[in-house]
């Protein structure tokens, strides 16, 4: 693979206006996988070919666990995506991660319980090693972005994918504090690991919104609150995309390149053609 990768953006709606975007247009998917959360928003900044992907939809339609995780990661690689800026909302679980401060995060915790997040299934199983589920050279390049506009980032952490929509009960929230977590939040661990699958770099921006419910010094979580921080992040989110964005499309290979060369189980010549049709984009590679 040769430096210049498309780099896809997944968060809010109000990520995409930003200055400097040229070229926009808009692009409707349909999957094999179903519909995406909503239309692609493709542009350039710079040299930069961006596209990018409200994960709730415009005007917040979806509930967590109603996101089509597979169309929207299917629809990214179709368009050629190869590298993913995620930008997500969370809750602090740490007294030192205040509102308002992001945290690029390294490892996840899953806690969901009613989510597709693979491909390989129905005549086709691979097994992808994610031991490391974030991209570390694409991680680099947000904290590096983030210092460099004046963004208060902390060097990673382990986010823990809640189930939702509703937030966590005193005790659950308190015993995951038990647990060595550093954010909560409700969306990222399946773009991570179908972007993994799908052989995507991806890293997760997390901007801390609320103590959660654990801190009960604090007001618990309120989503008036929410919000309130969630407008005040979104110029500083715009501000490291730009920063970063150029960087990451200019990466060079890294091993998530390759994350399916050996992880594929299943016999070529007993892969079901629905099947090799459903996922030739991301294995044919390998069966030729």
């Amino acid at each position: 693979m040769t430096p210049g990768h498309v780099v896809g953006v997944i968060g809010g709606s109000g990520l995409y206006e930003m200055d400097g975007l040229t070229d926009l247009r808009e692009v409707s998917i349909y999957t094999p996988y179903g519909a995406p959360s909503d239309s692609y928003l493709c542009g350039r900044l710079g040299d930069t070919q961006l596209v990018f992907l409200p994960r709730h939809g415009r005007g917040h339609r979806l509930s967590p666990t109603e996101i089509n995780f597979r169309a929207n990661l299917y629809g990214m690689k179709q368009l050629g995506v190869s590298r993913i800026l995620s930008v997500s909302a969370v809750g602090s679980m740490r007294e030192d991660i205040v509102p308002g401060d992001f945290v690029l995060i390294d490892q996840f915790f899953d806690r969901t319980r009613h989510r597709a997040d693979t491909f390989f299934e129905e005549g086709v199983v691979a097994h992808v090693m994610f031991a490391d589920p974030i991209c570390e050279e694409v991680r680099q390049h947000l904290l590096a972005a983030c210092a460099e506009v004046g963004v208060k980032a902390h060097d990673r952490g382990t986010y823990l994918n809640m189930e939702g929509p509703q937030f966590s009960t005193r005790a659950e929230s308190k015993i995951y504090r038990t647990w060595g977590v550093d954010v909560i939040g409700m969306t990222n661990l399946q773009e991570a690991r179908l972007a993994r699958e799908a052989e995507i770099g991806y890293a997760t921006m997390a901007m801390a919104t609320d103590y959660d419910c654990w801190h009960e010094s604090h007001d618990d979580v309120t989503v008036e609150a929410i919000v309130a921080i969630m407008h005040a992040n979104v110029e500083k989110a715009r501000a490291v995309i730009r920063a970063a964005a150029p960087k990451v499309a200019a990466m060079g290979d890294c091993s998530c390149d390759s994350a399916l060369q050996y992880a594929i189980m299943t016999a070529k010549d007993r892969i079901p053609a629905e099947a090799r049709q459903r996922l030739g984009l991301l294995i044919d590679k390998y069966l030729e």
